[in-house]
């Protein structure tokens, strides 16, 4: 792990006792008491995320706009000072470079956070793009970026909202209990200065991300953790994110976009974040609309029969009935039930549907022989896991 990077709160999660385990090039908590219980704690009370290795880019400028109208493929024109949007970079050939959020904190001024992983490529291909726009970027991770620079903590959860306003000034409280889901604010939160997004990657209508200051992000870290301790706040790590983001059937980079089956939006459910029909001409635009045209294959969730049954993962595939391969599994975790939720890439003319019974091969790192004809005892076969298919997002809560 000596080469892997490290947040600000590296020390603090080995405190805290965080399994630290390797993620986009960032030595990362994957749990500190266990991933069901902190999955729990989400959907009940409030968990609290280090996101700090997201990176955070600054736009600003006359055209800055028009620019991130012209990489991204939701409509900057659109957005409301004080409002943000999911949105997807697309290369030349339509297909996505990443998935990120884009936040308008000024007229002339917004914030864009990528995937960890995609830092780097995005930085450089975001630079590439500028050409004659008036827009300067800058990364709000650099040193260079001094007192502007940010990272996010992500409060999410039904209590985050009186955690976070136990810490704001009485004259901001009102203000961020108004504030509407993709809005974000300026506060002063526990003495820091911080933007506050309602935003987050877990499902929850009631979260939100703090984007702060890397030098106080350890001093805000514990403010936090302090303020919601009686409300059943606890530290979450690496696994719980993904097993919240699975149930709520949100996708991930590397899995259900882009990586090694090429999904686009058009794929799981996320086409509407596509504008094909907006005034700006986007990056990847007209071949992505041949590419949505052509698509046969769709994302659905599923929930596994049964406890105690081997996890799948990206790349294991889904069967129907006969035995056919239908589709390929994506992504996989275990629930606050200690069922194992998935998504998974099926074809349209296997007529999957809601309360559909399907099945999932988890295939092990060692495959077993073959059976033969007289096979003797105790030998082994691959058996499928029933799984049954369910609505393409939760109902939505609260």
């Amino acid at each position: 792990m000596a080469d892997l990077k490290r947040t600000a709160l590296f020390e603090t999660h080995k405190q805290l006792g965080a399994r630290m385990a390797p993620f986009g090039g960032w030595e990362m908590p994957l749990w500190y008491a266990s991933a069901r219980e902190e999955h729990l704690a989400v959907r009940t009370a409030a968990g609290l995320f280090d996101v700090s290795h997201m990176g955070v880019f600054d736009a600003r400028g006359p055209d800055a706009g028009a620019f991130l109208d012209h990489v991204g493929t939701n409509d900057v024109s659109k957005l409301a000072v004080g409002r943000s949007h999911y949105s997807y970079l697309l290369d030349e050939r339509g297909d996505v470079v990443d998935d990120i959020m884009v936040y308008r904190l000024e007229a002339e001024r917004y914030m864009v956070v990528v995937n960890a992983a995609n830092n780097d490529k995005d930085w450089v291909w975001l630079r590439a793009q500028v050409g004659d726009f008036r827009c300067t970027l800058r990364d709000l991770r650099d040193l260079s970026s001094g007192a502007d620079r940010r990272v996010d903590l992500a409060l999410q959860g039904p209590k985050s909202l009186e955690i976070l306003q136990r810490l704001l000034p009485d004259d901001q409280r009102a203000t961020l209990g108004a504030l509407p889901y993709t809005g974000v604010m300026r506060a002063s939160l526990a003495g820091h200065h911080v933007f506050i997004s309602r935003t987050g990657y877990t499902g929850e209508r009631i979260a939100y991300e703090v984007f702060v200051h890397p030098g106080e992000s350890v001093a805000l870290w514990h403010a936090l953790l302090d303020a919601g301790r009686d409300q059943g706040l606890k530290p979450c790590g690496l696994a719980a994110r993904d097993s919240l983001r699975i149930e709520a059937g949100l996708p991930l980079y590397g899995h259900e976009l882009a990586g090694p089956l090429n999904l686009a939006p058009y794929h799981i459910g996320f086409d509407n974040f596509v504008k094909t029909d907006k005034p700006a001409e986007f990056i990847g635009k007209a071949a992505y609309k041949e590419k949505a045209a052509r698509n046969t294959a769709k994302l659905v969730r599923f929930r596994m029969n049964e406890k105690g049954v081997r996890p799948s993962k990206l790349g294991d595939p889904v069967l129907d009935k006969r035995g056919r391969v239908i589709g390929t599994v994506t992504s996989c975790a275990q629930d606050g039930e200690g069922y194992l939720l998935g998504l998974a890439l099926v074809e349209r003319s296997a007529g999957v549907e809601e309360g559909s019974v399907i099945y999932v091969v988890a295939l092990p790192e060692r495959m077993p022989e073959p059976l033969k004809p007289f096979a003797p005892l105790g030998s082994r076969a691959l058996m499928p896991d029933a799984v049954t298919v369910l609505s393409r997002f939760p109902p939505r809560r609260g």
